[in-house]
């Protein structure tokens, strides 16, 4: 890649959010006049879209890879009752607009996809076109059981290993990724804490989370107030994003375009060959 597209590390503090500084990882070219930006899962990091973000960036856009607020390089809030989508969605929109984004393209995986599917509802006109990653206005409650379990804990691990065996477990539902791949995911999921090492978010994003999930989340009307082109990937073993809501996605609201990958869960990990060329291919890049 040519010098200076990436990747480039950020932060910016936003003073109408009292004082939030929101990280990302860019790349591609900085005065490009397309921008896509990318939003992670409950508690991943911007840094997952590497692979993908490379190969977009090689098609000549600006790629904006996103720390949510209490993940990665982003401050943590001192109210963990502020780990809500409502924050996450107004903080992009002020990220957006410091940043003179007036629209974009979005690939938002999981609850990266629910902050732009709330944000498009508040702002018709400014997303252009957006890939929900194994996520949809209907999330059963009985799915985000087994991320209850996990979130609850309070892991510390000796090694990077051990940190990468324990990603390895977890989300193994990103599918059937490289030794490479692993290893990258598990050197941008770790923070230092004296000798030991920790996952890279707030422990107490955990809160609201497991307050909140003990019935299904219902976003249909949002769905159905969406007008901008919208392509759905789904693992094709995901309980996150169940069979009948992703066909529902295709028949109701924008009517998106529906792609299902095999060999993948919640959610598909958006580095192998085939599911990068899908969403470079749909973003007409």
């Amino acid at each position: 890649m040519p010098e200076g597209r990436g990747p480039r590390r950020h932060r910016l503090t936003l003073a109408e959010e009292g004082g939030i500084a929101i990280a990302w990882t860019e790349w591609g070219p900085p005065a490009a006049s397309r921008a896509v930006v990318c939003v992670h899962g409950l508690t991943r990091n911007g840094r997952d879209f590497d692979f993908l973000a490379r190969a977009l960036a090689a098609a000549g856009v600006r790629v904006i890879c996103v720390d949510i607020v209490g993940r990665g390089r982003s401050d943590w809030l001192t109210d963990p009752r502020g780990y809500r989508l409502p924050t996450y969605v107004r903080q992009m929109r002020a990220l957006l607009d410091r940043l003179g984004l007036s629209r974009v393209d979005w690939v938002g995986t999981s609850m990266g996809g629910l902050v732009a599917l709330l944000l498009s509802v508040e702002e018709p006109r400014r997303i252009g076109r957006l890939v929900l990653n194994d996520i949809g206005p209907r999330v059963p409650a009985a799915a985000l059981e087994p991320i209850r379990a996990y979130l609850g804990l309070d892991l510390s691990f000796a090694d990077l290993a051990a940190l990468e065996a324990h990603l390895r477990t977890i989300h193994a539902g990103f599918g059937p990724l490289t030794d490479a791949q692993w290893r990258h995911l598990a050197i941008h999921s770790a923070r230092r804490e004296g000798a030991r090492l920790r996952l890279h978010y707030d422990p107490a994003i955990r809160v609201p989370f497991l307050d909140e999930t003990a019935e299904d989340l219902d976003l249909w009307p949002a769905w159905e107030a969406l007008s901008c082109p919208v392509l759905v990937l789904r693992g094709a073993s995901s309980p996150v994003l169940d069979p009948a809501t992703a066909a529902a996605m295709t028949a109701r609201g924008p009517r998106a375009r529906l792609v299902v990958f095999a060999e993948a869960g919640h959610a598909p990990a958006l580095m192998s060959a085939d599911q990068i060329e899908t969403v470079v291919h749909w973003l007409e890049l």
